[in-house]
């Protein structure tokens, strides 16, 4: 392991070293860190000595604000439709003091280099069927946020999406709820049920014939 080098008390950027946390992340010194915003976020040694995080995110934050507003889509009064639905989509995936960032950026999903700037995220929602009412959806739950993997959706698909998206194996194989039920002619929604529901054994939930009312 190498020689620990003593942080606390030094200042990177934006950021202040406090204390070590006692984590190790690939044998790296973890250091509990206050950022002049006040946020507190815990950073592995190295990216601080290395000058790869200076701050807790809210630099890269305001860069892309400032770059935005060039725009005039940040602006009071001239916000653009989807404007909002673009913060959120960045501040879930980058900003840890964000509610639903456990289950977006802690979970590894990324905003894609280009979707930074809010004007060429618009551009493609226009270009890729936008209207209003409808939400961003991932292709792929697991996947980041990308043009490849990005579409528009109402609020009952993306629920439906998320709800199909688990993934089951059997038989030595894996597919999603939704595949499953594709592949043997059952409605996602009562194979759901039968899963999640009702508590089935997995067995009985993809084999038992659905009972047809008369």
């Amino acid at each position: 392991m190498p020689k620990k080098i003593n942080l606390a008390g030094r200042r990177f950027g934006r950021l202040v070293v406090l204390h070590d946390t006692g984590e190790r992340k690939n044998r790296e010194v973890v250091w509990h860190c206050l950022c002049d915003c006040g946020n507190e976020v815990n950073v592995v040694g190295h990216d601080l000595t290395s000058g790869r995080t200076t701050s807790c995110g809210c630099y890269k934050r305001e860069r892309v604000a400032e770059a935005n507003t060039v725009h005039g889509m940040a602006q009071r009064g001239k916000q653009h439709p989807m404007y909002n639905t673009w913060a959120r989509m960045i501040q879930r995936c980058e900003n840890p003091n964000d509610k639903p960032y456990k289950y977006y950026g802690g979970r590894g999903i990324t905003v894609c280099e280009e979707w930074h700037n809010s004007a060429i995220f618009i551009d493609w929602a226009l270009a890729n069927g936008w209207q209003k009412g409808l939400t961003l959806d991932r292709i792929d739950n697991d996947g980041n946020y990308e043009p490849s993997n990005c579409h528009w959706v109402t609020r009952k698909e993306q629920a439906r999406n998320r709800r199909s998206n688990r993934r089951i194996t059997f038989n030595g194989k894996t597919q999603t709820l939704a595949q499953w039920a594709e592949e043997l002619n059952i409605k996602d929604k009562i194979l759901w049920n039968r899963i999640n529901r009702y508590h089935w054994p997995i067995e009985r939930a993809l084999t038992e014939p659905v009972r047809r009312r008369a």
